[in-house]
């Protein structure tokens, strides 16, 4: 019997991830059942429970998924001496990780951000998921921080607010978004970077070493 490549089991895997999320955007998680995704992905059950045991584990892989692209873009900033100001990253990390998502669309619209909002909502009852997520933004917020402290070792940043605290607002501010969007609709993240700058512009006292 012949040996099944890694790319071969990589793009399946893919697939069937791909094809959860786009069942879970349209249904909602409890509305959709594992025949649903075998439907969608057009596999058979031994197919996908090779991958994944059930809906919980599809969830989470599509939740680490995510939380690791968006991590992977603060920690390469985090290496640039020093990293780009706030919004210009924020703003380039969330259009990187919206335009990997946009092929993911129910009636034409994206439905990435509506799906971020109910795996946020999944995560009240569902400690697995929720244990996911805390890593997941743990370590989004721990890049953050790195950066932060880049900001006030260069002196672009008052540096008597300890970096967790602006890691987290920075956070804030990029789930507000995706919020909005889910929302109200799609909107660019140049809008974003833009209200962001202007808040930056503000004068008041530096807090330089």
């Amino acid at each position: 019997m012949a040996r099944v490549s890694q790319a071969h089991l990589d793009a399946r895997r893919r697939q069937i991830i791909d094809g959860a999320a786009l069942c879970f955007a349209r249904n909602g998680f409890h509305a959709t059942s594992m025949q649903d995704v075998l439907k969608e992905v057009d596999l058979s059950a031994g197919a996908v429970y090779r991958y994944f045991s059930g809906k919980e584990e599809l969830i989470a892989a599509i939740v680490g998924e995510v939380l690791g692209q968006v991590r992977d873009g603060f920690e390469e900033a985090a290496r640039a001496t020093p990293p780009p100001s706030p919004d210009v990253l924020v703003a380039s990390v969330l259009g990187r990780v919206l335009a990997a998502k946009e092929s993911l669309t129910v009636d034409g619209r994206p439905a990435f951000p509506g799906l971020v909002i109910q795996v946020w909502a999944e995560t009240i009852r569902n400690e697995e998921l929720s244990a996911v997520l805390r890593e997941g933004y743990g370590a989004v917020r721990g890049a953050w921080a790195r950066i932060v402290g880049e900001y006030q070792d260069a002196g672009m940043m008052r540096s008597d607010v300890p970096p967790e605290h602006v890691a987290r607002t920075m956070m804030a501010a990029a789930m507000g978004f995706l919020a909005q969007q889910a929302l109200f609709g799609p909107t660019s993240a140049d809008e974003l970077a833009a209200g962001l700058r202007a808040l930056m512009s503000m004068g008041g006292d530096s807090g330089t070493r």
